[in-house]
Parts: structure tokens; sequence; C-alpha cells
């Protein structure tokens, strides 16, 4: 996107997948596993790894927890997950919260990965792995997101508020959203397509299923996006009655660009679902998205990309990148400041500042990780603009 903000006129396009994409019933599942250790243990480690298919649920990866809890986390976890998968709707011939077969092949986490994260000595707590992490800020929404994820994510989210709410309505878990919009001088414009698959009753046609989809997605996009070119696109295969795991195999972190910005920023590579706090696969994107975040909704910039690198089991980033894309402030300043305001964006900094150790993933599995509202109870923590007036001043 950086190339094509010095274009006058460019179409960009980014898709979202619904709480029922196979592959979001398995990041569902994943971080329910997470949310089940953190709610018994804060410094519990989880990086669990799910699969589902035809009637069948299969758990792996790697935990850690005191002795004495860690046989009842593990006991309680299958009620758990199938209430997951029955809370998203599937009660299907081919994928059936009660009737599929689960099997959970979790076991003790590393030690030599331990050594490496432990705090110890004069030594703090290190990354749980190497790699690099993005975040991204725009103010092309609201929600300083960009706009074509976001409607693509909203689309999907009023579908799932109405399915649940009216269970005769005729669609299903599974569906899938794509929205291009034609962009002006570096804003949008216009939807220039809208592309909608999902899974539907049997015997409704795509006619049938355009008219119940239309209203929903209209109320979606701001007054005069859509209009008499926009070119529509429900369920262009023409029919979409199996889905869901049964239709397509789901794995967890699949569907990272999905999570995150879309396309309209670089992603590190590393997926969030399933993974506890000292991951900074997880935990330092959060914190590279709050801190972007925050510098655009201060002013300091209409766009703002991040990036911290890190090493396994040290606890210093190794860098600390800030691109404002013409921005008005000088980004050096940002790259010297940024990481002080959360205590040097070290894991055990970032988990402290965004208060990380609590069961609040579960629902981060659907709809995008960033662009959410803050929540009392902790979740979504990292969408909070609380460093704005500091930055202002700083400025």
């Amino acid at each position: 996107m950086s190339m094509n903000a010095q274009r006058s006129q460019y179409l960009f396009t980014s898709e979202s997948v619904s709480e029922g994409h196979p592959d979001k019933v398995a990041d569902r599942i994943s971080d329910t596993v997470v949310d089940a250790f953190l709610s018994v243990d804060p410094y519990a480690r989880v990086a669990c790894e799910t699969l589902v298919t035809t009637n069948r649920i299969v758990l792996a990866g790697e935990v850690r927890a005191p002795e004495d809890v860690l046989s009842g986390i593990v006991d309680s976890l299958e009620a758990k997950v199938r209430g997951a998968i029955k809370d998203i709707g599937y009660e299907q011939q081919g994928f059936h919260w009660r009737n599929a077969d689960y099997a959970c092949h979790l076991h003790p986490q590393s030690s030599d990965i331990a050594q490496g994260v432990d705090a110890a000595g004069n030594k703090d707590e290190g990354a749980g792995d190497q790699g690099i992490m993005f975040g991204y800020a725009t103010v092309e929404t609201p929600e300083f997101m960009p706009a074509t994820l976001q409607y693509s994510h909203n689309i999907l989210k009023s579908l799932a508020k109405a399915r649940h709410a009216d269970p005769t309505m005729g669609l299903e878990p599974d569906a899938k959203s794509q929205v291009t919009l034609l962009y002006e001088n570096g804003r949008p414009v216009r939807a220039t397509s809208i592309v909608l698959s999902t899974q539907h009753r049997d015997g409704l046609t795509p006619a049938d299923v355009a008219d119940i989809v239309r209203p929903y997605i209209l109320k979606v996009f701001p007054e005069g996006f859509v209009d008499s070119e926009t070119r529509w696109h429900i369920n262009p295969t023409g029919n979409f009655v199996i889905g869901g795991p049964d239709g397509d195999c789901g794995l967890t972190g699949r569907k990272i660009i999905v999570d995150t910005y879309g396309g309209a920023a670089p992603h590190g590579g590393g997926a969030f679902s399933g993974k506890d706090p000292t991951k900074v696969d997880r935990s330092a994107a959060y914190a590279c998205r709050y801190l972007a975040k925050n510098v655009v909704a201060a002013g300091l910039a209409e766009k703002c990309t991040l990036q911290i690198g890190y090493a396994i089991g040290v606890t210093d980033p190794l860098s600390f990148y800030v691109d404002l894309q013409g921005g008005q402030v000088d980004p050096a300043k940002l790259e010297e400041i940024l990481p002080q305001m959360i205590g040097g964006a070290t894991p055990r900094a970032i988990r402290q500042h965004l208060k990380l150790n609590q069961p609040i993933y579960e629902r981060t599995a659907a709809y995008g990780h960033f662009g959410r509202e803050p929540e009392a109870d902790g979740g979504f923590s990292w969408e909070n603009t609380d460093l704005v007036e500091e930055l202002r001043r700083a400025f």
C-alpha cells in the first residue's frame, strides 16, 4: 500500500471469513484452550493447534501449568470445545458439536524452550520465539483500520448476528466476504465489487440468498459507496449447502491476513490463536497495533506501520522500526520514545502494560484481532488510545 498511497486512483481488495469458516472454528477452539489455562493459571504456557474435519476434532501442542491443576484443565477441555462449536451453530450431519469425535494430544512444553523464556537469576523473561511482528493503523475508518477489511468484517458480523437471532432465515455458519474499493488520493470513495459466499439451508437458490443478505450488506457501507455500477457476486458457485469442517478441513493459524490488516500492511508470518502471551507472535503484534493506533489517533500521521524484531530467549527487541508514509513528525523520534512508553517493549513489559495474562482470547478468534472496541474486563486492551495525550505533548 505504500506505493499505492502515492497514486491518485487505484483499486484495493480485502477478504474476511466468518466464525463458522473451518479455519476460524479451529482458531476458536485453540483460543478456548488458551483461556481455559489462563483462567486457572495466568502464567500457563499454551501452544495449541487444532484440526477440524468431518465430525472430527483434534487438538495437539504443548502446555505448561502447575502439576496439581494441569490434569484438571485438560479434562475440562472437551466440554469447553464442544460448547464453543455449539455457540458457533454447528448442528449438522457432517459436523455436530455433540457427535464429532474428539481427540486431545496436548503434551508438556519443551524444557529447552522453557529455559529460554523463563526469567531466572539476573535474566529477565525472554521472547518465546524469534520473529518479526508488525502493527498498522490508518485514518480510513473510525476504527483506524483499512476500509476494505473493516467492511468485509462488518458484513459477516452483521449476518452472523442476524443468523443467531433468527435461525429460520436459512443461513448457516460458514461464510466468506470480500470487498473491493476505489481509492482516490489515498481515500476510499466507492465499492466497485462485493463478494459474499455463505452456507445456506438446502433448497435456497442464489437469488433467494441474495435477497436475504443484500439489506444487511447495504447497511455496512457509508452513504453512496454502493451504487449502480457496483458489481455483486453472491454465492457465485451457485450452491453452498455442504460447508464448515465437513466441506473443508480447518486448521489453526491459516487466516493471518484476515486476522490483521487485510493485506494493506506487512505481516510477520506468525499466527495468533492458540498461543499464550509469552509468545511474541501474539503479544508483540498486539503491542505494535497499540502503538501504531495511538500514533494515528494522536494526529501525528494518517498511516503508521511498526515493526519489532525478537530472538528466542532474548529479552530486549533486536529492532524497532516506524514508517509514517509521509507523516509530519520524525519517525526516528518515535522509534526512541514509543518503546519507552511500554517499558522497553520487552515480552514481560508488553504483557504487563496490556494486561495480557487473562482469559480474553476466545473472543478474538473471528472478525479480526484489531479494529475492535476495548472491553471492561481487559479484552482488546491493545485497542485503547490512552497514549494519545502523551504523544501529542512529545511533539
